[in-house]
């Protein structure tokens, strides 16, 4: 059994890897918080729901907690939070999570017990980042 001699492949150009710089305002800047005992990793312009807040519809809220906050000039890692770092909240409403049922039931015993509950949230707009006051960028 004789193999035939392949083709010779051609090489190809070595290719520049540039980078993509088509990130959209916003996409590349983000915070990690800490708020009502977990952490959140929050952008611009977006909304969350947290556990209920202290505040009424309209208010706005800061968090100083700030574990970490990236944006176009690079990461800053804080130790265990960033120097002077604030995230500004705008409460827009105060929801009530998803029913969640919880069902005990002891086999044999005749036992069973059926229980339900909503979480009380709060849904906030992140308005802005601010690191040393001034905003990110």
């Amino acid at each position: 059994m004789s193999e035939t001699p392949s083709k010779a492949k051609a090489s190809k150009p070595a290719e520049s890897k540039a980078k993509a710089s088509d990130s959209s305002s916003g996409a590349d800047q983000y915070a990690i918080v800490e708020a009502s005992g977990q952490q959140f990793w929050l952008q611009p312009n977006r909304y969350y729901d947290f556990d209920r807040l202290d505040g009424e519809v309209g208010d706005k809220v800061s968090l100083k907690e700030v574990l970490l906050v990236s944006g176009k000039a690079g990461a800053s890692l804080g130790q265990p939070y960033v120097k002077d770092a604030v995230v500004n909240l705008k409460v827009l409403a105060h929801r009530r999570g998803p029913k969640v049922i919880v069902y005990k039931m002891q086999k044999k015993k005749k036992t069973r017990r059926k229980n339900g509950h909503r979480q009380e949230l709060t849904r906030v707009m992140v308005e802005s980042i601010t690191v040393g006051g001034k905003p990110l960028s």
